[in-house]
């Protein structure tokens, strides 16, 4: 469990390199990292210099803050996460994310890499989440659980109005003016670090999710208790195998070689949504 002062002594770290006024946080999953290239005037932090922060282990995820300037809106990138397949705790993985809340950050956008599972998706298609099941918060592993912080948010949060209607409509704007294959859908998390079995797969698409994966949703969690605007993305990076007997099995391998071909795409409407925030701020 973190207390607020935790937070603060990461604020401070941070502030001790940058007091740039970042606004929107940008989390950056498996293989997708290369966007924090283009942010201009930037300032990079490695996690591992600032107190409490969780530092990536996964081939992927480059485990630095980038601070600055993209598409006019101020940013702060989160280059690579914890999973709770790492070792970490719930709190640990959201860490992160209310540090970025005592930073000044009141908009939060999250990528990911996912697994496919609805059937009329394709690797490298992107979908854009309009909900998700908690899995692994309905198994008892949820960022909430112990003391409630009130400065930080009320103890019994609703999760009806999770993904911010705004922020997905520029979003869309954004996939159609680059000519991305975009869809809308259901995000299911759960904790990894294997792929699932066929029977699995199966089960999760009865239960109504259009995608999965080992992340976002905690942190989307504890960004919705702070009262961040949130939108989030999977990168759909395979198609989840729902037979036995089959050659087929996915890999982390395969994973990142479809984000080198979601990077630009996922890019571009992230460019365009911060375009599009930069815009309505001024």
């Amino acid at each position: 469990m973190f207390e607020r002062a935790d937070y603060l002594a990461a604020v401070k770290a941070i502030r001790s390199r940058t007091d740039f006024p970042a606004k929107v946080g940008v989390v950056l999953g498996s293989g997708l990292g290369g966007l924090a290239d283009a942010v201009e005037n930037a300032v990079s932090i490695p996690y591992a210099q600032i107190p409490k922060f969780p530092v990536s282990t996964v081939h992927g995820h480059a485990g630095e803050l980038v601070i600055g300037t993209l598409e006019g809106s101020p940013v702060v990138v989160q280059r690579g996460r914890a999973h709770f397949y790492e070792g970490y705790t719930p709190q640990q993985v959201v860490f992160p994310v209310r540090v970025m809340h005592y930073l000044g950050v009141n908009t939060l956008i999250l990528t990911n890499a996912a697994g496919g599972i609805n059937t009329g998706y394709k690797v490298a298609d992107v979908m854009l989440l309009n909900d998700h099941i908690n899995f692994v918060g309905m198994s008892g592993s949820n960022p909430l659980m112990g003391p409630n912080d009130d400065s930080l948010g009320t103890r019994f949060p609703g999760m009806s109005q999770t993904y911010d209607r705004e922020l997905r409509g520029y979003a869309w704007q954004a996939a159609q003016e680059n000519d991305v294959p975009f869809h809308e859908g259901v995000y299911m998390c759960l904790s990894g670090p294997t792929f699932e079995t066929p029977a699995e797969i199966r089960m999760i698409r009865m239960l109504g999710a259009d995608a999965v994966g080992m992340s976002t949703v905690h942190e989307v969690i504890a960004a919705r208790h702070a009262g961040m605007r949130v939108m989030a993305m999977s990168g759909i990076t395979n198609e989840c195998i729902d037979a036995i007997d089959t050659p087929l099995d996915t890999n982390h391998e395969e994973v990142l070689e479809a984000g080198k071909l979601l990077v630009p795409r996922m890019s571009a409407i992230i460019r365009g949504v911060l375009k599009r925030i930069a815009q309505a701020s001024t």
